[in-house]
This record gives structure tokens, C-alpha cells and sequence, in this order.
């Protein structure tokens, strides 16, 4: 039996380097070989065991930058051995509600790689053809992003942003930045919303017009004059927590759009009356569509992602621990942290 390296949480705290049989290949799978896996904030909830939806132990990662090793028979002509590719984390079982309705990244049975079912973290993955893309000419180094831009791309498509509106992103982690770049290509203004002054400056070169230190700031004031008096047409809230949930209510203007992205981790109080005062549409934003995916790959083959600097650090498999531990005693000052599989 051929067998892989692979990372593994087994318990709070705990993480190692293991060999795991690899995978068989079907007739309609790929088999793919991993280069770069990125760590995201799903796989810290996990590690620090605050992830109520993992079961361990677990491969944690589902942000994919990997080669095509060998195609089942049954696969499409387009995807060929050799080829750079990303992955499509989520699963659907096409027969619930979202399914039936079209949006499948918001199956009510979806697993995805590294939560519900073992990730991507090891060396050979194999996957339905059809949860290949393909990258272009990226590397497999920035293939890692994608998704997680992807995320922060799907909100914005939720807020139907257009260009006479001004979007607040609370949170710039990279699925906040990746709001910020699609409300930016749409012609938003943008003002990202922080706690972090470095982020916040990344921002700016990601996008956004304005920024605010939700620490020092008056964010209410701050939002009061740059939007003559109305506030946002858009909140998008990436972060998850009780506080910025209720910023965005808050802050957001009457008749404006809220887009809740981040799973605050305890209950939220609301002042309800202006869920009916302000008529506010408060929307969900689950995952990406692989329109999304493809987006942010053409987004990316521009050019102008400043992709070194949304890539915090690059460990080896066996450094993979100690980085993680280096995350949880500092977690506001990671962007991405990647695995090199090579």
C-alpha cells in the first residue's frame, strides 16, 4: 500500500507529521499532488479545540495551490497531468433546498476539506474531476490564496454591490480583503475597518479609500463623515464576533445591506427595532460559488495582488506545529501561513 505524509490535528493542542494510505484514484477523479497548503482560521478554531463542527482527529486545510499528478478515464480533456490547479473544498449533495435552488456553496450538507472530512494537508489528494480548477498561469504558491479571496468575493456578489455605494468591510483578514478588492473592482468606495494598523495599510493597497482603528477610532463619527450624514450602503462583517455584528446594525444605513460572513462564537444581542426601523436586508454569505474562484484567479493573473505580503510565513510539514502555536499566542497578526509540500 502506497502511503502519503500528512499533517494531522489528533486532540486540542496537538498536532504531528503522519503517514496515511493514499488515496485510490476512480475513473472520474484527479489525483493531484500537493504543493502548498494554506492554514486559515477554521484550522486555529480546530487546533485550539473551539471548532464545534470538526471531529478528530482530523487533516486539517482546504486552501489548495497542487499539480495534477494522474486523470481517472473518465475525466474532461482540459485537465491534463501537469497542470497548476486549485480546489473546490466544499461538497453538495444536490438534493436539499440550496441545491435545488442553484447554491450549492451553501449546502446543507456540505463538508468541507478539513471541518467535516479530512483536508488537504498532505502530500496527494484526490478529488471528483469536477472540484478541479484550473489556475492559469499562477503558481502553486498563490494558488493558496484563492479560496479564502474567494470567500470575501461571494459576499460582495450577496451585497450586489454597485458603484454608488460605500461598503464598510469590518475585519481584514483574507476573506475581508478579498471583499474589499471585488467591492473596489465594482467602484464602491471602500473603508476597511480594523484593529490592526499593518492590516489596515494593506487595505489601502488592496482597495480600500478610507480606513478606521476600531480601537482608537470613533467608528460611528468617522462613518457619519464620509457618507454626508446617511452611513454605509454596505456593512460586511468578517470577523465574528458579538461586537462587530453589532456595529454593523448599528452603523449601517437605513434601507442598507448586511452581509454576515464570520460565526460570531457566542449568542448576539440585537436592538431588533432596527432590523424593521432601517428595513435592513441582513444577509448571509456562505462559502464561494466556483464563479467566485475563477474571479479572484483572473483578479490575481493582473498582477496588482500584492501576494508576498498577504503571506505571513512558509513552513515545512514538520515546522507546521510550532508555527501554529506561534499563531495562537499572536492571531492578529497572521495573514497566511503556508505548508510547502514540495
Amino acid at each position: 500500500m502506497k502511503t502519503c505524509k500528512a499533517i494531522q490535528i489528533s486532540q486540542e493542542q496537538t498536532m504531528s507529521v503522519v503517514q496515511i494510505p493514499r488515496q485510490e484514484m476512480k475513473d472520474n477523479e484527479v489525483l493531484i499532488r500537493l504543493q502548498y497548503v494554506g492554514f486559515c482560521g477554521s484550522d486555529l478554531s480546530t487546533y485550539l479545540g473551539k471548532n464545534p463542527m470538526v471531529k478528530m482527529p482530523v487533516i486539517p486545510g482546504h486552501e489548495v495551490g497542487a499539480v495534477i499528478e494522474a486523470v481517472g478515464k473518465d475525466v474532461p480533456e482540459g485537465l491534463k497531468p501537469g497542470m497548476v490547479v486549485t480546489v473546490n473544498p466544499y461538497t453538495n449533495c444536490g438534493n436539499c433546498a440550496s441545491c435545488r435552488n442553484g447554491r450549492v456553496n451553501a449546502c446543507q450538507h456540505n463538508e468541507t476539506l478539513g471541518v467535516q472530512r479530512d483536508g488537504a494537508m498532505r502530500e496527494y489528494l484526490v478529488l471528483p474531476w469536477e472540484k478541479i480548477i484550473p489556475a492559469g498561469l499562477l503558481t502553486p504558491r498563490t494558488c493558496a490564496l484563492i479560496e479564502p479571496m474567494s470567500v470575501g468575493f461571494h459576499a460582495v456578489s450577496r451585497a450586489q454591490v454597485t458603484d454608488i455605494d460605500v461598503v464598510v468591510v469590518i475585519g481584514c483578514g483574507m476573506v475581508g480583503m478579498g471583499a474589499i478588492v471585488r467591492s473596489a473592482q465594482r467602484g464602491a468606495t471602500v473603508v476597511a475597518a480594523d484593529i490592526d494598523d499593518e492590516k489596515l495599510a494593506l487595505a489601502k493597497k488592496m482597495g480600500a479609500s478610507y480606513t478606521i482603528n476600531t480601537l482608537t477610532d470613533d467608528v460611528h463619527a468617522r462613518l457619519l463623515e464620509m457618507t454626508s450624514g446617511f452611513g454605509p450602503d454596505v456593512v460586511i462583517e468578517a470577523v465574528g464576533s458579538p461586537v462587530t455584528y453589532q456595529m454593523a446594525v448599528d452603523e449601517v444605513a437605513f434601507t442598507g445591506r448586511v452581509i454576515c460572513i464570520g460565526y460570531a462564537k457566542t449568542e448576539v444581542s440585537f436592538q431588533t427595532k432596527f432590523f424593521v426601523q432601517k428595513e435592513l436586508d441582513i444577509r448571509g454569505s456562505r462559502n464561494a460559488q466556483p464563479s467566485d474562484f475563477r474571479a479572484v484567479i483572473h483578479y490575481i493573473e493582473k498582477g496588482n495582488c500584492p501576494v508576498d505580503e498577504l503571506i505571513s510565513r512558509e513552513v515545512k510539514p514538520e515546522e507546521a506545529h510550532e508555527a501554529m502555536q506561534e499563531w495562537a499566542a499572536h492571531p492578529g497578526k497572521v495573514f497566511r501561513i503556508l505548508v510547502d509540500f514540495r
